[in-house]
């Protein structure tokens, strides 16, 4: 083989460039540096024993749990990626004689995070981060929710009733490790969905079985933001956790959602507020939809269906799914993938930025 000049690297991560390396761009957007506080407040290891190895960057895990979710990468993968890809080196500003956190430490560093309820703060400092360069949650907000599945559990009826009480089944008490493998907060839901019949025929009812946790969100308007979010089991009613997604530093009050949100209570805790109801109404009992409710629910339709490019870009590009145990780490993981979804995002809207002021 040829002997490996000096600048070779340079010369790769050149042409690594000119390709267009998004993860390049997103370090040139991004300042991760505004992360760093929250992250060494939370992510403290000044416990450990003297002589022990320092700890890696703070910045740096965040940086690393970021690539995993926009990857889909298991911690094992993840330290192999790192080692393997230039363009995974420059994004984490690590050189090729520097170590390279292993499988067991980012797993570690996650632990910390979830434990310490980072992610909603991580989350928090982005948006205001956003809010200060002009990116205002404005012209009302958006609430939806999506299912992401998590591995099924393997349960007896007896286990189910068990678990949904909150209790644990007396064989699992007897055997931890079966214990630790047992996902306690990750609940069965049926969705419903229409599928059309063959000419002349009715269409049917397809119920589908998931297993996991509920993403919910809320987006502003204006510029499709992830301003709110909130992680629950896949079995609660969305209706039921919009007062945890109201944005009240949204400048317009109107809210949309579809009629799993519309209620009495919720109609009343948005009157409280000083928002506006624009969610669909249901139809009556009995009785058709009058053509202005129609009309009503199909314009509100064209402004609400903008939050499932959310779920889209979650679920497509970087394949959410909760492969951890338990909720304080499904929210660790479904933050990761709101904060990462901003990102990505923030990307569009400054890319579109530039041409604009190229073209004008």
């Amino acid at each position: 083989m040829k002997q490996p000049g000096l600048f070779d690297v340079n010369h790769r991560l050149e042409s690594l460039s000119k390709f267009g390396d998004p993860l390049e761009r997103l370090k040139e957007v991004v300042d991760f540096e505004l992360f760093r506080q929250k992250l060494e407040q939370g992510l403290d290891f000044s416990e450990r024993p003297k002589g022990g190895r320092p700890p890696y960057d703070a910045v740096l895990i965040f940086k690393i749990l970021l690539l995993q979710t926009l990857y889909t990468l298991s911690d094992d993968q993840t330290e192999y990626q790192i080692k393997d890809r230039l363009s995974f080196m420059r994004f984490l500003d690590l050189s090729l004689n520097q170590s390279v956190p292993d499988a067991k430490t980012i797993w570690l560093y996650r632990e910390r995070l979830a434990q310490k309820g980072l992610i909603e703060k991580l989350f928090s400092t982005f948006d205001r981060a956003l809010k200060n360069q002009g990116y205002l949650a404005m012209s009302g907000q958006v609430v939806d929710a999506s299912i992401i599945s998590a591995p099924r559990q393997r349960m007896t009826k007896e286990e189910k009733e068990t678990t949904k009480q909150g209790h644990i089944p007396e064989k699992w008490k007897k055997n931890p490790a079966k214990l630790s493998q047992k996902d306690r907060d990750a609940r069965w839901v049926v969705k419903y969905s229409k599928a059309k019949g063959k000419e002349g025929e009715k269409s049917l009812d397809l119920a589908t079985p998931y297993f996991g946790y509920k993403n919910h969100i809320s987006m502003d308007k204006r510029y499709g933001f992830v301003r709110k979010f909130h992680t629950s089991d896949a079995s609660r009613y969305d209706g039921k956790v919009l007062g945890h997604l109201l944005d009240k530093e949204n400048t317009a009050g109107n809210v949309w959602g579809d009629t799993a949100y519309r209620s009495k209570e919720n109609e009343i805790l948005l009157e409280a507020n000083g928002f506006v109801s624009r969610i669909h109404r249901k139809k009556p009992k009995g009785k058709a939809f009058s053509q202005r409710t129609l009309k009503a629910n199909s314009k509100k339709s064209k402004i609400r269906c903008k939050v499932e490019h959310v779920f889209a870009v979650q679920k497509d590009k970087m394949d959410l799914f909760v492969r951890t145990i338990g909720m304080t780490r499904a929210n660790v993981k479904i933050g990761f993938a709101n904060l990462g979804y901003n990102m990505k995002r923030l990307l569009f809207w400054e890319a579109r930025h530039s041409a604009e002021s190229l073209t004008g």
